[in-house]
């Protein structure tokens, strides 16, 4: 979708824009279902990235302390309480720049990954920059999803991150997607950008070919110690508006409502459900930050009549559009 198409959308009325989403949501999801997604921290902090919003680089003095990756079976006993409790998909992220196969942390990855997609839930893992042979293995292992977020537009990324590009970010999606894994992508709101970055932002993850499986709208959690620590948090109605904007523009993808949901009172969440979004982080932590109560989110789904989705571990990733192939926004590291 074309930028000055993203720009109309989302300066529309408030609930004219809602009303849109809305019609778009029911075309393409009918269920009244939202994915539980489960995110655990399996190796935190030390990492070497300056990523201005991350409490878990050894840059900045944030309080958290630099761990060793989690033995497997810490991560299996996670993934079954995780399981037990309704999440169907179990994503685990680990604070590094990269991972290159052949070295013995990827090795253990691996294992940890294939033992956990026996468990019948969706995989998905977020492990920094990966090149092709590492995601063939990834793919290999079971992993269903990879997640790799934009974060925000390509003119504002270089404010936030020095230490990649954000043409990398692109290069790993690339691989992801050409290894047959589903992405998971999507950005941050409030990092210092524009209304009109958010868009670009958007305009790129539209002209993914093939699309993003799932798109994670986050909400900066400003983190103490960080250079965006200070950040002023964004407003409800403003996420609002990226999440009904998204479902436009990625009608197929679910679009996840993420870090920043504490700060969401449980009318807010319901307006983001009812504009698009179809899935959560459930549990009580999103990697370093809080997250709402697994019971109050059960509680929430079921007064709304929504009910969990069920897990599709071997699910296809989605398949590229030939007419789209031919467009020439689709050379954004997606589909050229």
């Amino acid at each position: 979708m074309k930028y000055a198409d993203l720009h109309r959308i989302y300066h529309q009325p408030f609930f004219d824009l809602i009303q849109q989403a809305r019609a778009v949501h029911q075309e393409h999801w009918t269920g009244n279902e939202v994915q539980l997604c489960t995110l655990l921290s399996i190796k935190t902090g030390g990492c070497s990235e300056d990523c201005g919003y991350c409490a878990q680089s050894a840059r900045y003095s944030t309080g958290v302390q630099a761990e060793k990756l989690m033995e497997k079976d810490q991560v299996m006993e996670r993934a079954r309480a995780a399981r037990a409790s309704g999440s169907t998909r179990f994503c685990m992220g680990a604070a590094w720049k990269g991972v290159r196969a052949g070295t013995r942390k990827f090795d253990q990855v691996l294992d940890i990954v294939r033992d956990v997609s026996t468990l019948g839930m969706e995989v998905c893992v977020t492990l920094g920059h990966l090149g092709a042979e590492e995601a063939a293995q990834l793919k290999q292992a079971g992993v269903t999803a990879y997640n790799h977020n934009i974060d925000t537009s390509p003119d504002h990324y270089s404010n936030i991150v020095s230490t990649h590009t954000f043409d990398d970010r692109l290069e790993t999606i690339r691989h992801a997607q050409d290894a047959g894994m589903s992405v998971c992508c999507g950005g941050i709101l409030g990092l210092g950008e524009t209304i009109e970055d958010r868009l670009k932002m958007l305009e790129v993850l539209s002209n993914f070919n093939p699309h993003p499986e799932s798109v994670p709208i986050n909400a900066l959690m400003p983190m103490k110690g960080t250079p965006l620590g200070e950040n002023v948090q964004v407003d409800s109605f403003s996420l609002i508006r990226m999440i009904a904007v998204t479902r436009i523009a990625i009608p197929r993808a679910k679009v996840r409502l993420s870090a920043g949901r504490t700060n969401l009172n449980r009318e807010a969440q319901a307006l983001a459900f009812f504009a698009g979004a179809n899935s959560i982080f459930y549990g009580d932590k999103l990697l370093t930050a809080a997250n709402p109560r697994a019971n109050e989110d059960m509680a929430l789904l079921q007064e709304l009549g929504l009910a969990p989705q069920e897990p599709n571990p071997g699910m296809t990733a989605p398949a590229a559009d030939e007419v789209r192939e031919l467009a020439p926004a689709c050379a954004i590291g997606c589909g050229a």
